[in-house]
């Protein structure tokens, strides 16, 4: 083979094959555009089936776990039933013990809550209570507890008011208070029926001047916040005055108090809330004690009345409340001499 025969070799091994010698764009990206297709229904179908997969995981852990806790339930009622049934033997046999009728199977008596102290009534007296107001002496069922608590039901009226209270509220003329606390419990209920008819006339007219302002300054959304406020934090001393439990340390300087506010003698009334609040007691300034030798009237620190502000959350509220009645009173009713007005 000469190099002419060689030549021609070379070239004809360069020419494309198939006897073409060029190749269409559109072909080459129609090629391109198969395999990409391609590419990508593989890529979904390996999707769909990690999907799948995935899927059928979920679904079996959630029978699993929903035929785990059908088996637990199943366990938990057997357990149930075998106290019951336990529970049902040991009460026919202490029934038996004391010669008790036999209770239907099934059917064990209902426990009854206890009643609080000095609510319970005697069964005969309870019996023509009921009576007297119309009510069946006895229900179906019904312990001495719940016919109790039924007739205390029936017979509790709720005054409407700022404060909705059970107290039965007296008229204006006989709110007036003697400035004294009466021993007897009748007179302490009358009492605390005029204290709660005082207080709720304060704030039924605190509520009302509140409703008429107008709430669109940063003043009068506070001054409406502080009427809610001292309406909420009152509530408390009128659950004391509805159970007759609020202590005569109280019940005395409060007294004291709407006596002088009811006369219009607000700066008696501020004194006595200070008295009540803060108390008479002497508060140490500067050094009590130096070496061997106590300070003069340094025994007067500990022997003097103490206040309720800082006795409980609840209390410093509420007392805080009057406070804030005695404010909007001495606006609402101004006193005739203008030395009773307070700072």
């Amino acid at each position: 083979m000469d190099f002419t025969d060689f030549l021609q070799q070379e070239i004809n091994k360069s020419k494309p094959q198939g006897g073409k010698k060029f190749v269409r764009r559109a072909d080459v990206e129609a090629e391109r555009k198969a395999a990409y297709e391609a590419e990508q229904k593989a890529l979904e179908e390996k999707r769909r089936a990690k999907a799948a997969a995935k899927r059928k995981a979920e679904e079996d852990a959630t029978e699993e776990n929903r035929q785990r806790e059908e088996k637990r339930r199943k366990l938990a009622e057997e357990s149930r039933q075998r106290r019951e049934e336990e529970e049902a033997e040991e009460e026919q046999t202490r029934r038996k013990r004391l010669g008790l009728p036999e209770l239907p199977r099934g059917k064990t008596e209902p426990e009854e809550e206890p009643l609080e102290e000095g609510e319970d009534v005697p069964d005969e007296e309870l019996d023509e209570r009921l009576r007297e107001i119309g009510q069946p002496v006895r229900l179906f069922g019904e312990g001495h507890a719940a016919r109790v608590r039924r007739y205390r039901k029936v017979t509790t009226v709720v005054t409407d008011g700022p404060i909705p209270t059970t107290l039965r509220l007296v008229e204006e003329k006989d709110m007036k208070v003697e400035g004294t606390v009466p021993k007897d419990k009748k007179g302490k209920e009358w009492l605390f029926r005029q204290l709660g008819s005082y207080f709720t006339l304060v704030l039924a007219e605190y509520e009302r001047a509140m409703e008429k302002e107008k709430r669109d300054t940063t003043t009068s959304r506070n001054a409406y916040k502080n009427m809610v406020e001292c309406r909420e934090n009152m509530k408390p001393l009128f659950r004391k005055m509805e159970k007759g439990d609020l202590p005569d340390s109280i019940v005395a300087p409060v007294v004291q108090i709407v006596k002088a506010a009811q006369e219009r003698r607000y700066v008696d009334a501020n004194d006595g809330y200070l008295t009540l609040s803060i108390g008479k007691a002497a508060w140490p300034i500067g050094v009590t004690m130096v070496g061997i030798h106590e300070r003069s009237a340094r025994e007067k620190l500990h022997n003097g009345e103490r206040g309720h502000v800082m006795g409980d959350e609840i209390t410093r509220k509420y007392l805080q409340s009057i406070k804030r009645c005695l404010t909007f009173a001495q606006v609402r009713w101004p006193p005739t001499d203008l030395r009773q007005l307070m700072g």
